[in-house]
């Protein structure tokens, strides 16, 4: 059987796209970039509050509102066969993890912290860098920063940098990760990686790797001005999906970068 994303292709038609957390900043951001496209339109908005959306009018579902939410709407697509999914939500925890990738068993699914094409090539710098700068001459501090709004921290951003940085370094962010320094507790661990953040005022998104060595400092920055430059990514990364098979893609993926 066709699908509907494959006919749509065949006669020229959009993309029908699907909003989760319509009422967010980044559902409404992404609402009206689909405003303005000719090869993709919104066939549903939904939030949370909606118990059962008509997914089967859609493509592709991007979707921008909890881990909750997002591991349930990855499981109710997985269980229907469709949609696709650009899920762009970030604090997941182990379970709401597993979920989503039992479900990429059945539909092909992007999942990033960030759908910016500035921020993936700071990832690509970034292992560059810590592969480079030794952690026994080198420690890395990831900063963020976002707005008063943001309930999950630190951002699912910067630990995709403190990843890549832990990876390059031969190891998981998990072994690597240093507490955040609070009151006196002693010298900081050779090679750890450590993140501070700030929340307040309407910050897009800061984001900013330091690797300091006693005698220089290498910093990585990248500063977001307009959510809608996320909104954009999300749009041509559930472009990209609608053509995959069943699997966990992100957005280097998109880009062919990892190509």
């Amino acid at each position: 059987m066709t699908s509907l994303a494959t006919a749509n292709n065949l006669r020229g038609a959009p993309l029908h796209v699907g909003v989760a957390g319509c009422r967010g900043r980044m559902g409404r951001a992404v609402s009206q970039v689909l405003e303005h496209r000719a090869d993709a339109l919104c066939a549903l908005r939904f939030d949370r509050s909606d118990d059962d959306p008509d997914l089967a009018r859609c493509d592709v579902v991007i979707d921008f509102s909890t881990a909750d939410a997002s591991a349930a709407l990855a499981a109710r697509a997985a269980e229907a066969g469709r949609p696709a999914l650009v899920i762009g939500s970030t604090g997941f925890d182990a379970s709401q993890q597993a979920v989503i990738e039992q479900a990429a068993e059945r539909v092909p699914i992007v999942l990033s912290g960030n759908f910016s094409l500035g921020v993936n090539v700071l990832l690509g710098l970034v292992r560059q860098a810590a592969k480079a700068l030794g952690p026994d001459s080198f420690d890395i501090e990831v900063f963020e920063a976002h707005h008063r709004s943001k309930v999950d921290a630190p951002s699912g951003t910067a630990l995709m940098l403190g990843e890549a940085a832990a990876q390059a370094r031969g190891a998981s962010l998990a072994e690597l990760r240093a507490p955040a320094p609070e009151g006196v507790g002693g010298p900081r661990q050779t090679g750890s990686i450590g993140f501070s953040v700030l929340r307040g005022g309407g910050i897009v998104g800061e984001h900013t790797v330091t690797f300091a060595g006693e005698d220089e400092i290498l910093t990585l920055s990248h500063s977001a001005r307009d959510r809608s430059l996320f909104a954009r990514g999300a749009v041509e990364a559930a472009l990209w999906v609608a053509g995959q098979p069943p699997g966990l893609y992100d957005m280097q993926d998109v880009l062919g970068f990892k190509a």
